[in-house]
């Protein structure tokens, strides 16, 4: 008998692989495209944010749709970065509810939900097998 656990699949990968690529990628895309309409806007609502939480959220996007390709292709730096945001996320987040210094701008009603989810993907990508997956 073989003892190998076996998952479900979807297009060669397994169902929760395929889950977080999906949502990773639709939050890049939801930042990109904030991040690329709050640097465009001038009205005076969005003149409370400032330049540096702007392209922040372009750049957190970006790279968050590159490391869920990586993901998607197996490979460890898409592991790896995407570790590395979601710690940078929780921590920056964290620090923000904290009222201590951080990314200004971040704003206090998202980041107690983003410290959820980063955490849920941090544990998630801490399993034995996605970690031996993507040979970590």
């Amino acid at each position: 008998m073989n003892s190998a656990r076996s998952f479900p699949t979807i297009r060669g990968r397994t169902v929760s692989i395929f889950a977080l690529t999906v949502v990773q990628f639709l939050i890049g895309c939801i930042h990109v495209f904030f991040g690329l309409w709050l640097i465009s806007a001038t009205t005076s609502i969005l003149q409370q944010t400032t330049q540096i939480y702007n392209i922040y959220t372009l750049t957190f996007g970006l790279l968050v749709i590159l490391f869920t390709y990586g993901i998607w292709m197996g490979k460890r730096w898409g592991w790896l970065g995407t570790v590395s945001t979601s710690l940078f996320v929780t921590v920056v987040d964290a620090l923000t509810l904290l009222n201590l210094p951080s990314i200004p701008g971040i704003p206090k009603f998202a980041a107690g939900t983003e410290i959820i989810y980063s955490l849920l993907v941090l544990l998630y990508m801490s399993q034995r097998h996605i970690r031996t997956k993507f040979k970590i």
